[in-house]
């Protein structure tokens, strides 16, 4: 397995919480040995007692942008909460959606006990007049649009001809499909005074990933297409393809911690041959609000990776002495 996967908040959409496509995902067997089965199965290596690197720590918020209005799909938790938080502690007012009304509220009341502007709408992005109420009701109470993050998104992992169909049309409405409508909706606003779109795409291509990949694959098209209809128009539309992240889509659930972050070290080195360590949420949100910036005014239709190494796909590298599923 390389550093690219479906990061951000993308199961963070569902319902019920993130989707089954997580566990197969890393092939950890959690749900099968119990996370206290695997704790006391899983001896931690004496060379495994700091991360290879570590992230540098954020420069501090220089109102980038004071007086802008920012609108965020699939901002419950992962990539999207953090940059949510990123944008907002530059001074934007950030109007985002997801599914899980629990989560969207405690974002929401985080990002205003920081100081910032913050507003959550329930909505599915596969849900057309959902995704067109959000984004008018975000410019409504705001009063214009500025900066699009297209970012909510799910996975599931099955070989091809064991993917369902349903599951197959799930994943392309949740992820292609969604930033269509978003972009379709989001454009009329920014036609009055321009504006950016950034759109979360991958450049994961590995087993079982066939509904994931292609999705993102789509996301590509969709937005090389799309900025050459608006650039000249005054809207920049580009992707980012975030690395392996630190995410709760990719932590499989109740591990214990130690045990993941033995995991994340003996992870790094084995598949992200650059940095040698996951994303952190947090740096992927930095890189979203710094192409959402004036210095990248040059850029459209482009996919960004922010990988921490170069491609190279294939199956995940597991660290020997985890188990696989």
């Amino acid at each position: 397995m390389t550093a690219q996967e479906p990061t951000q908040a993308e199961a963070a959409q569902e319902p019920g919480g993130p989707r089954r496509g997580r566990r197969a995902f890393f092939g950890l067997a959690a749900a099968a040995a119990g996370a206290a089965g695997l704790a006391g199965a899983v001896a931690i290596p004496p060379y495994l007692t700091e991360t290879p690197t570590s992230a540098p720590p954020p420069a501090s918020p220089r109102g980038r942008f004071d007086g802008r209005v920012v609108l965020i799909t699939g901002a419950t938790s992962g990539i999207g909460e953090a940059t949510a938080k990123a944008f907002a502690a530059e001074g934007a007012k950030v109007g985002f959606c997801g599914r899980r009304a629990h989560h969207g509220r405690r974002v929401e009341q985080e990002i205003r006990e920081a100081g910032g502007i913050a507003r959550y709408l329930q909505a599915d992005v596969r849900d057309p007049e959902q995704l067109r109420r959000f984004v008018d009701e975000t410019v409504g109470a705001f009063g214009r649009l500025d900066v699009a993050f297209n970012n909510a998104g799910i996975t599931k992992s099955a070989p091809l001809h064991e993917m369902t169909l349903e599951d197959w049309t799930d994943v392309q409405h949740t992820n292609a499909r969604g930033v269509f409508l978003a972009i379709k909706y989001e454009v009329p606003h920014m036609l009055k005074n321009g504006g950016v779109i950034i759109c979360t795409a991958s450049e994961s291509r590995r087993p079982g990933g066939v509904a994931y990949s292609s999705s993102k694959q789509a996301i590509k098209g969709i937005v090389e297409a799309a900025s050459m209809d608006y650039g000249s128009k005054g809207i920049r539309i580009n992707a980012i393809a975030p690395g392996t992240t630190d995410t709760a889509l990719v932590r499989p659930p109740s591990l214990p911690d130690a045990v993941w972050e033995a995991f994340k070290r003996a992870w790094g080195p084995r598949n992200a041959s650059g940095l040698q360590r996951m994303a952190s949420a947090e740096e992927i949100a930095r890189s979203v609000v710094s192409l959402a910036t004036a210095e990248f005014s040059y850029m459209a239709g482009s996919t960004v990776l922010v990988g921490g190494a170069p491609f190279g796909g294939g199956p995940m590298n597991m660290p020997p002495g985890f188990p696989a599923g």
